[in-house]
């Protein structure tokens, strides 16, 4: 039998983006913008990511390493301010296994010629999955490969 647990915890992250909101914006909400930094690590190889970026809309992306299960997002957008802001609901799967559940926010604002990122994560981490340190951890590395990109630095490197 499965030992069943639920962790709570909700964790802000916030970084400095030399780019204007709207570049930032974009690299959030073009599907091939995108693309270039929301990856898995290189050795895992391709994903494959759909998205609808609108209220109600889906996306999802998924990714494998070269031995193991799947690691799958699926999100729906529930508000967008162009430029501003966006809310997303998600869960988070490895294989056919739900690992997570979360409402994350990501607020724009404009700092000097850049932006202010700041995203905010309520999240119920499930199992044995239940260190919110690691989607921490896994969401900060996101983040600086969404920085990379928006300098035209490798991302992932």
């Amino acid at each position: 039998m499965t030992k069943r647990s639920v962790v709570h915890d909700t964790f802000v992250i916030e970084r400095s983006y030399p780019a204007a909101p709207a570049r930032v914006f974009f690299a959030l909400s073009d599907k091939q913008a995108k693309e270039k930094w929301f990856v898995g690590p290189p050795e895992w190889g391709t994903n494959h990511h759909e998205m609808d970026f609108r209220v109600g809309g889906r996306e999802t992306n998924s990714v494998a390493p070269a031995e193991g299960p799947s690691h799958r997002f699926d999100a729906i957008y529930q508000d967008i301010i162009e430029n501003e802001r966006i809310v997303y609901s998600y869960d988070m799967h490895i294989g056919d296994k739900r690992i997570s559940v979360s409402l994350a926010t990501i607020e724009l604002t404009p700092e000097g010629s850049g932006t202010r990122f700041k995203l905010t994560e309520q999240g119920a981490y499930l199992d044995e999955f239940d260190d919110p340190s690691q989607r921490r951890r896994g969401t900060e590395d996101l983040l600086d490969a969404l920085g990379a990109s928006l300098t035209g630095a490798p991302v992932n490197a």
